[in-house]
């Protein structure tokens, strides 16, 4: 019997299965046996496989990685073309783009690698029409912007958003706090800090078992769900932001307009006429959140025009010297930051002071 067979059965069976308190149990074992035959399904076991594809993977230039993901036609490679100045082939008919072309554009002093991604279709998790190695890709992202078509119904949101949740890539979301320890001895111990709606000890070891972890410890610190406690079990969910851009803008009225404004993470925007596009441009910015931190030689003012970009939670003195040279932090006698994350400018630090956006600093070497 195939994976895909199995995945359909267990589905069928969760979709027969009515949700109350008594069923939960058994549900959770589902969830889980599904999330372990998904996983098969990305890696297939043993064999030397037919290779990766040709082109698809692209080495990672920039300060961030953001990556186009939508069904073929819907304007990808138009907005490539037109935000970086890349051609990327356009054309009227679908699957024009058939591997990934990259892009660069500077903003705000960052290098953001754009990549156009190969239109997905319907049962792309599943390994059908390349939609592997594209999910593949994505999941490398620092962002995903999901393109989609104005005239187009919003299921095909849903439909985007289902192929990547199956590979194991969680939009807009941040990892559930829950504390997963595994031990050699002394079986599970469960603790929950706060009322759970849906687990109990007893789905927990059941979820747990289906794994084969019959020692660990288990730390519920908020309220979470089955699903939740299978992501952190299998411990290869990526939590990436996602924008859903609205492509085609000019094909509709200024009422329809206004009700698209109010989907929550989304921007509507015309490709082909560049309209809207400083308002995207800025939401990425925002939803990457690259810090800048700019430098000054000793006796001179300071360099605005290069800053050194990092990554949201990776910005403290020592990260920034690492970024420029993995020497140089043998040589730091302190530095100099000047900016909002120091109470007085400039104020000498040492290296594990965490800087904020548009800080200066000097470092001064031993």
């Amino acid at each position: 019997m195939s994976i895909l067979a199995k995945i359909a059965e267990i589905e069928n069976e969760m979709a027969r299965t009515q949700k109350n308190k008594a069923t939960a149990h058994h549900l959770g074992l589902l969830k889980a046996r599904l999330a372990k035959l998904r996983r098969e399904l990305i890696t297939p076991k043993g064999g030397s496989g037919g290779g990766p594809g040709e082109g698809f993977d692209v080495a990672k230039t920039g300060d961030a990685r953001v990556g186009f993901v939508g069904f073929p036609s819907v304007g990808k490679s138009t907005l490539l073309s037109n935000l970086a100045g890349v051609y990327s082939e356009v054309a009227a008919y679908e699957f024009t783009t058939l591997t990934t072309v990259p892009g660069v554009i500077r903003y705000k002093g960052a290098k953001i690698q754009l990549l156009d991604l190969p239109g997905i279709i319907e049962g792309a998790k599943d390994g059908k029409g390349r939609g592997r190695q594209v999910i593949a890709v994505a999941r490398t992202c620092n962002l995903i912007l999901i393109v989609l078509d104005v005239l187009k119904p919003l299921v095909h949101k849903k439909l985007i958003e289902h192929e990547l949740e199956g590979f194991g890539i969680r939009l807009n979301k941040q990892p559930p706090n829950i504390g997963f320890k595994k031990k050699d001895k002394g079986g599970i111990n469960f603790t929950a800090t706060c009322t759970q709606s849906e687990l109990d000890a007893e789905t927990v070891k059941s979820i747990l078992s289906e794994y084969k972890i019959h020692n660990a410890d288990i730390t519920l610190r908020s309220d979470v769900t089955a699903d939740d406690l299978i992501d952190v079990v299998e411990g290869n969910r990526v939590y990436i932001p996602c924008i859903y851009v609205l492509n085609k803008i000019d094909q509709i009225s200024i009422e329809e307009l206004d009700v698209i404004y109010k989907v929550p993470h989304c921007v509507p925007i015309s490709a082909h006429h560049r309209w809207n596009f400083d308002d995207l441009l800025e939401k990425m910015w925002d939803y990457l959140k690259l810090v800048r931190i700019y430098t000054k030689p000793k006796g001179q003012l300071p360099d605005y025009t290069s800053p050194v970009v990092l990554p949201d939670g990776r910005t403290s003195v020592e990260d920034f010297c690492l970024k420029i040279h993995k020497n140089l932090i043998k040589e730091l006698k302190y530095a100099l930051v000047w900016g909002s994350s120091v109470k007085h400018n400039p104020q000498k630090v040492g290296k594990d002071h965490v800087m904020e956006d548009e800080d200066v600093i000097q470092l001064v070497k031993k």
